[in-house]
């Protein structure tokens, strides 16, 4: 096989093209639209476009904020918090929920999304998102690079304890991942991929 010809760069030194190709390499990635209450009762919510699962036993789950958010402030004072599934239908919602604005105004009323108070945890979660995880946070974790250098990021992880799912998601007992047209994040400032039922194959493992 003849080498390609390859774009080398240290991240340290800057990558040399007109984007940051780094999070569009990683890519699609989920949308952590996470829910959250403060000590004094105002609701958050917002999207992390670092997130992902992390164990099946406990359920785990976890999204990186960079800076010091009011989602992670929150988090930190009331140890719990819900994630929203963002799908094609919220993809405006969602996108509204992401301006920056203090930390008692309530998102769910700037997107016009409808709060419902959970079952096991008290942060509401969005009601037109057809799946949702109510968590119990497990850790905060300050990021540190190689050298042991402290980054301004910190990633939250949370033990789901209670899983809402729109029914019509779920046929003949299995959920049906792309009937929800959930949205990933690529790369950019605003670039997403939205997973439809026609992209998806099966390719089972040769164990």
């Amino acid at each position: 096989m003849t080498d390609k010809d390859l774009h080398f760069y240290e991240p340290a030194k800057g990558h040399g093209l007109k984007h940051d190709p780094f999070n569009a390499i990683i890519a699609p990635r989920p949308i952590g639209w996470i829910s959250s209450r403060d000590a004094k009762g105002h609701v958050n919510l917002a999207p992390y476009s670092f997130f992902n699962a992390f164990c099946y036993t406990p359920p785990i789950i976890g999204f990186s904020s960079t800076n010091w958010k009011d989602t992670v402030e929150n988090i930190q004072q009331t140890r719990e918090f819900v994630w929203n599934l963002a799908t094609m239908d919220l993809a405006k919602h969602m996108n509204a929920t992401a301006a920056h604005v203090a930390a008692d105004v309530d998102e769910f009323k700037i997107a016009g999304l409808t709060a419902v108070p959970g079952k096991l945890v008290n942060v509401p979660r969005v009601a037109e998102s057809p799946v949702a995880f109510e968590c119990r946070l497990s850790d905060i974790i300050r990021l540190k690079g190689a050298d042991g250098r402290e980054a301004d990021a910190w990633l939250t992880l949370g033990e789901v304890v209670a899983v809402h799912i729109d029914k019509a998601m779920i046929k003949d007992g299995t959920y049906q991942t792309a009937d929800a047209r959930p949205i990933v994040r690529a790369g950019r400032r605003g670039d997403y991929f939205e997973i439809r039922p026609e992209n998806m194959f099966e390719m089972v493992r040769p164990d």
